[in-house]
């Protein structure tokens, strides 16, 4: 599995790249603030809401400390997704939230 710091996904978001940023927090959380763009997809959905994403791309996964986003980056993988886990998860973020 691939991972990236807080840091390196936030220079992705600067830098406008095309990052698709799947968050994998409850709705209550996502309330607080996520990354801009980000797409919540809570990690007990997961598993129903899969057939939203495209094989073809590439995602980063997004969670509170990087355990949920973890273990959601190893589903994924599974399934034939190419996948990122952001270490850390919005605890390391330090950059604008919507």
């Amino acid at each position: 599995m691939k991972h990236l710091s807080a840091q390196e996904v936030e220079a992705l978001v600067i830098d406008q790249k095309d990052v698709n940023i799947i968050d994998v927090r409850e709705a209550a959380e996502v309330a607080q603030g996520k990354i801009p763009g980000a797409v919540n997809i809570p990690l007990g959905l997961l598993e129903f809401r899969m057939h939203e994403l495209d094989k073809s791309k590439e995602y980063v996964m997004v969670c509170r400390s990087g355990g949920r986003s973890g273990q959601a980056s190893q589903f994924l993988e599974g399934h034939g997704f190419k996948v990122i886990n952001m270490d850390g998860g919005m605890m390391s973020y330090t950059g604008d939230v919507e």
